[in-house]
């Protein structure tokens, strides 16, 4: 269990004021200069030496990630984007930075825009989140009005301005050369890499995309040293993590907990337990709807933590916990996913536009069981055909939720098939 000595997001649940007054009781903001008097390359160290991954579903190592920018700054400005576009759903860790912490972001931007060479930010906040976008801005405008961002910032000599930019709310946005997109006024539609954002991203310029979470952690890892960061989690799956966990359990709760934490103990010292008890479990979606389902018997010793996750054949992603208890249908559960990663397609890609409508419509019928034994396969090979043959991700986040319901679940899709048919053909019999 996390000790809350270690935990870097103190007001998670908005108990204390999220102002910049409060902000500074709670440690930010102290010595930011000193932060930034380490230097470009020190910073960049420490945060791969932390062994910090990125908080936004991928799990890339954010330091790594960062010295892919060019080390000098031509003619071309450098930008950081931060990903508030918190559309996965099941995700809510982020909103709750914006709300309650949104000064831990703000200084986040500052260290991590120097590390980069970048003089402007941009934080593309999600369509739906208005509250939170407002608590943002506020947050930004008490931060110039101190001096600590815009000239000098902070008073470390460096020039630094923070944008605040509210998307549509379209999911594609979350994909980081969609967000750039959106951000110079496109519609949203993925870009082919390479060419990669660090090399051409915003404006043709040196870009790097991280997520909320990502940024706000680092200037806690600088004050309190890698060392610490890292002595947290597992090898490999460093330092503490939120977990949003939803659905069926008692106290559904936003939670920072070490990675590598036991689901079950997740579950039951934060939320409660499951409704009905642990063995009333069927499922659960362990990183947010586009990862595939574990069913019980493997959360029973499941770690949650990136690895641990992608060797039951299922990830992290964003930590979106999503429980499912034996009175779920999961069929029906996969169908309403299905419906959303159609309807969220931006249609650039074949696969992608044509397949997710397609595995709709087998989905609607595989709830009701019009199908045929034989399409089970059918759907399976098409989420092959689907998933690793787009530009983005999205056409494997539509495939593997369906491929984890086939895995864990096909007896049951059989028996519906089979109770369809027998259910037309008794009245006709009857009638003869």
């Amino acid at each position: 269990m996390l000790s809350d000595q270690d935990r870097i997001f103190t007001n998670l649940y908005g108990l204390h004021d999220a102002g910049l007054t409060g902000a500074r009781s709670r440690g930010d903001w102290d010595n930011t200069a000193a932060l930034i008097a380490k230097g470009r390359e020190a910073i960049i160290e420490e945060i791969k030496t932390s062994g910090l991954r990125g908080r936004g579903g991928a799990g890339f190592p954010t330091g790594l990630k960062w010295s892919f920018m060019p080390k000098e700054i031509g003619e071309r400005p450098h930008y950081l984007v931060v990903n508030a576009d918190e559309s996965e759903p099941g995700s809510c860790k982020d909103r709750d930075i914006l709300r309650h912490d949104p000064h831990k972001l703000i200084e986040g931007c500052l260290v991590a825009s120097f590390a980069m060479g970048a003089h402007a930010c941009y934080v593309y906040v999600r369509g739906e989140y208005y509250n939170e976008a407002a608590a943002l801005q506020r947050a930004v405008d008490e931060a110039y009005a101190a001096g600590l961002i815009g000239k000098n910032a902070s008073g470390s000599g460096w020039d630094f301005d923070l944008y605040v930019h509210r998307g549509a709310g379209a999911y594609i946005c979350g994909e980081e050369t969609a967000l750039i997109e959106s951000l110079e006024g496109k519609k949203g539609m993925p870009r082919l890499k390479p060419p990669f954002p660090a090399a051409m991203g915003l404006y043709g310029c040196p870009t790097t995309v991280n997520n909320v979470e990502s940024i706000a952690v680092t200037p806690t890892i600088l004050r309190r040293g890698a060392a610490w960061f890292s002595a947290l989690g597992r090898p490999k799956n460093a330092g503490t993590k939120l977990f949003s966990i939803s659905g069926h359990v008692n106290k559904p709760c936003n939670v920072e907990e070490e990675l590598g934490i036991p689901l079950r103990e997740l579950i039951d010292h934060y939320c409660g337990g499951v409704r009905g008890g642990w063995d009333n479990l069927l499922a659960v979606i362990p990183g947010g709807s586009s990862v595939p389902m574990i069913p019980k018997s493997v959360c029973d010793t499941i770690l949650m933590d990136f690895d641990s996750l992608r060797d039951v054949k299922s990830g992290l992603g964003t930590a979106a916990v999503i429980v499912m208890d034996k009175s779920t249908d999961p069929i029906k559960a996969i169908a309403r996913l299905a419906q959303f990663y159609k309807h969220e397609s931006c249609g650039q890609c074949t696969p992608c536009r044509e397949g997710t409508g397609w595995m709709k419509r087998v989905m609607d019928r595989m709830v009701t069981g019009r199908a045929e034994i034989a399409e089970i396969d059918v759907l399976e090979q098409v989420t092959r055909q689907i998933e690793g043959h787009t530009i983005c991700a999205l056409g494997d986040a539509a495939a593997w939720p369906i491929q984890g319901l086939i895995k864990n679940f096909r007896p049951l899709m059989e028996e519906r098939i089979l109770a369809y048919k027998a259910s037309k053909s008794t009245p006709k019999m009857a009638a003869e």
